[in-house]
């Protein structure tokens, strides 16, 4: 569970945390979960996120991205992504939780390079992670605000 959420942020995403950010791993394989609480609303957050075929929007160090033949965009869908390194982030799942700011949930299953310890190779997915997911809070936060300034009205802090 991310310590990055509140309590009752992990009681509320409990059940979406097990059922799409759990995984059988199999040898030389690792994985890790992060949050992030982007203060945006969901619907510029998704507007970021939905656009699959641009994950560079946010996403540092991309090499190609893909989905599955008949995919549909819904809470708990993946995509494959390849890192420019090589290593393999094998799926990047998010969640939405409707608040007055959005959490945004990412989780990974990655292949161990043959010589890299299960602590280098997360210690280096969980860094990727962890700026893929500051910069799609940068660039929410920021459409927001312009959104909010184009209205007229308060700006999202």
């Amino acid at each position: 569970m991310p310590s990055e959420l509140t309590q009752e942020e992990r009681s509320a995403l409990a059940q979406s945390i097990a059922e799409f950010h759990t995984y059988q791993l199999g040898p030389g394989s690792c994985s890790s979960l992060h949050a992030q609480r982007i203060n945006a609303p969901p619907e510029i957050v998704w507007s970021v996120v939905r656009q699959f075929d641009k994950p560079q929007t946010y996403k540092h160090f991309i090499k190609s991205c893909s989905v599955e033949e008949g995919f549909e965009m819904r809470v708990g869908c993946t995509r494959d992504v390849i890192v420019i390194s090589g290593l393999p982030a094998n799926t990047s799942t998010f969640e939405k939780e409707r608040r007055v700011w959005t959490v945004v949930l990412e989780s990974y299953v990655v292949d161990m390079p043959e010589g890299n310890s299960e602590d280098d190779t997360r210690m280096f997915a969980d860094t990727v992670v962890k700026l893929n997911l500051q910069k799609l809070a940068t660039v929410t936060e920021a459409m927001a605000r312009n959104a909010a300034g184009e209205r007229g009205g308060s700006q999202v802090t």
